[in-house]
């Protein structure tokens, strides 16, 4: 019997593997949507109240930076551990990939943010004035401006993003998130099942290559030099 067939006809894999897989999609997939819907205006935050930005702000500019600093400095394992009492408050459990998601959004928000600052910050600053001189308000050139023209970077930052998310997320089933980590932390590991363990980094591997292939597709689309 070939390492092919022993691996097909794995209970493991059989029974337990799918719905691994797609606990590791759903907590990589919410938590990716909170990092954008979060990180998207933190990082905006960030830029406008810098001293080049549209209403600097050096007091907010500094604590806000201040916070994402400590978040992003901490070990993802440390920050998962030093959250689980938050996290039972949020969705009054630690476990499964629902309790994953708080820590995971928590830890990528501040990654994300400072991306979305760089990849503003970078808009050349012509075009920002060519707005004002025009009489556009604040909104309209965040909204018009810098976010347009930011837009391929933002989709680049944000495809590294969800990558580090899906690291993570293996990361989280130390402490029981269930997923692919999990998985490979209990059966590959802990009793010693090679065949589990490939087929999880396997999986992994494909959802990385897609995520990037994806990604830079759009930012390409997006990118109108």
């Amino acid at each position: 019997m070939s390492w092919w067939q022993e691996l097909i006809d794995n209970p493991v894999i059989q029974q337990k593997f799918p719905e691994a897989t797609l606990e590791t999609v759903y907590m990589v997939g919410l938590s990716g949507i909170l990092t954008g819907l979060l990180g998207i205006p933190l990082g905006l935050l960030l830029h406008a109240s810098s001293s080049g930005g549209l209403t600097p702000n050096r007091p907010v500019n500094a604590v806000v930076g201040f916070l994402a600093n400590i978040i992003r400095s901490m070990p993802f394992l440390i920050l998962m551990i030093a959250l689980i009492p938050f996290t039972r408050f949020v969705v009054g459990t630690t476990l499964q990939w629902q309790a994953a998601v708080v820590p995971l959004t928590i830890g990528a928000v501040p990654f994300y943010a400072r991306l979305v600052e760089t990849a503003v910050r970078d808009v050349n600053p012509g075009k920002v004035e060519a707005a004002r001189v025009m009489g556009a308000t604040r909104l309209n050139i965040v909204r018009h401006v810098l976010l347009r023209e930011a837009l391929p970077a933002l989709v680049s930052s944000y495809t590294v993003t969800v990558i580090a998310l899906l690291g993570y997320s293996a990361m989280a089933g130390v402490i029981g998130a269930g997923g692919l980590g999990a998985l490979a932390i209990s059966y590959g590991y802990q009793r010693f099942d090679n065949g589990v363990m490939f087929a999880c980094v396997a999986v992994l591997v494909v959802m990385v290559v897609v995520v990037q292939a994806v990604g830079d597709h759009l930012a390409r689309r997006l990118d109108h030099r």
